[in-house]
């Protein structure tokens, strides 16, 4: 349904990606919204679904947050509703976003969709992540500006804005249109009517959240408990100085934890890991029987992925001949090498069934594997 066009991607991430902003003319030609502004709104009323209306009115900005039981009345004045993950919800959001994949799926955060009446806009601001925005219907005027110093504001208590800027680019987007704004760029958008907008957002983790999950992660599986050792200790003048050679070894033990096997299973689940709203995973006396799986996969049932679900998986070396493993939100999931690029198939089609032509024996393998996947709520057959 959607396909990017006037844009090439080595171009791309060779001239923009993390360097300057691109605005992309009708990237997505005859663009047709995935969701209308009522179909968001309903999504704002889940108890799951992390939602918030933006407004201003009588020069004052106003921030509320969701699930709402009366919408229409925070809708004052010049307004934005804006709803996070709508990906895990909507299939074509899932398809939208996902034509943004030459960008890894473990950077990938989620779409955000917004909806504004005329003038609405959250005000200037920075980002510390980069962002496709995507024009739905209607029109908004962008402004981007390159980094520097800027004096920030709070104008409530949940939104941060900085001073004016000079904008390097200043245009109204149509239906279609795609702006590319990189981390720390200023950008301010205004929409001039009723407008859709449609937010591809990536993950950069920093070092603190790294650190803080790689722990947890040691506490929970009881690694990493090789302790510091000193067996050539040195007199000095004063107790209290810590020897460079004693810093270093401190450095070497952490270093150690980090270059093991368990840092790259640790990173790949946490990197898979989305945070997902809303579970699907089946009740126990719902949940598939391999032999059930295999009856469907035989039959020529189709499975469908589950909207937002992407799996990821460390890159192997060429000398390696172990199992494949791929995570899918967090759980491990684990076949034959000889089987990788079957699987690897079926991961990324959002629709599946088995060939005929298939052999009988990768079913065998397959089911257990599907059969998870499925009472995990991952995918489902139609």
């Amino acid at each position: 349904m959607y396909q990017l066009h006037n844009f090439d991607q080595e171009t791309f991430l060779r001239d923009y990606w993390q360097k300057k902003p691109l605005v992309i003319k009708q990237g997505f030609r005859d663009f047709i919204d995935p969701l209308d502004e009522n179909e968001l709104a309903g999504l704002a009323l889940e108890d799951s679904v992390d939602s918030r209306l933006i407004s201003h009115h009588k020069e004052s900005w106003h921030v509320a947050h969701g699930p709402f039981e009366d919408i229409n009345a925070h809708c004052i004045g010049a307004w934005s509703l804006l709803v996070q993950k709508v990906d895990q919800f909507i299939p074509d959001a899932d398809e939208l976003m996902r034509c943004f994949a030459f960008i890894p799926h473990w950077r990938m955060t989620d779409l955000m969709v917004s909806f504004s009446n005329a003038k609405a806009g959250v005000g200037p601001h920075i980002d510390q992540y980069d962002v496709f925005i995507i024009q739905g219907k209607g029109t908004r005027r962008w402004q981007i500006g390159l980094p520097g110093n800027y004096s920030e504001s709070l104008p409530h208590a949940d939104l941060k804005q900085i001073s004016d800027f000079s904008p390097v680019i200043d245009e109204i987007l149509q239906p279609g249109d795609i702006i590319y704004i990189p981390p720390h760029h200023p950008h301010n958008g205004v929409a001039l009517e009723d407008c859709m907008n449609y937010s591809v957002g990536f993950r950069a983790p920093s070092q603190q959240e790294l650190l803080t999950s790689f722990a947890d992660y040691a506490l929970e599986h009881n690694l990493f408990n090789k302790r510091y050792k000193d067996q050539s200790v040195e007199l000095r003048p004063f107790p209290g100085e810590i020897k460079q050679q004693e810093l270093q070894q401190f450095k070497r033990l952490l270093l150690e934890s980090v270059n093991t096997p368990h840092f790259d299973h640790w990173l790949t689940q946490y990197l898979s890991e989305t945070n997902r709203l809303s579970s699907n995973e089946l009740n126990e006396e719902d949940k598939y029987s391999e032999a059930e799986i295999s009856e469907l996969l035989l039959s020529g049932v189709y499975f469908v992925r589950e909207a937002g679900i992407k799996a990821m998986f460390t890159e192997q070396q060429s000398t390696e001949n172990a199992d494949f493993i791929f995570f899918v939100e967090g759980q491990m999931f684990s076949i034959a090498a000889e089987h990788k690029n079957f699987v690897l198939n079926f991961l990324n089609s959002p629709n599946f069934s088995l060939e005929s032509q298939k052999k009988p024996e990768i079913c065998l393998f397959f089911t257990q594997t599907l059969a998870k996947l499925v009472n995990s709520g991952f995918w489902f057959p139609e």
